[in-house]
């Protein structure tokens, strides 16, 4: 990877993050449970679910339709979301 490419990783990272908090404000505040960024290869994204999302019946549908489907609709290059 050359200096461009990392500093566009880089930059891309940080916006993901960004959007990443703010579904964990939401999801912490009407819900109880959040998500909080692990890492991003450049192709997977990885969260950890925790509080109420940790153990509920509905965290696939939350991590996949929920985080994974707003996270793609504004990174399309993400191949996946996939929980720690």
């Amino acid at each position: 990877m050359n200096e461009h490419e990392h500093e566009h990783q880089s930059s891309q990272e940080e916006r993901i993050r960004s959007l990443i908090e703010q579904i964990d404000a939401y999801i912490a505040h009407y819900h109880g449970g959040g998500v909080e960024f692990v890492s991003y290869d450049g192709r997977v994204v990885r969260v950890h679910m925790r509080g109420a999302c940790a153990a509920c019946a509905l965290q696939p549908e939350t991590l996949h339709g929920w985080v994974e489907g707003t996270l793609r609709q504004f990174f399309p290059d993400i191949e996946a979301v996939h929980e720690e």
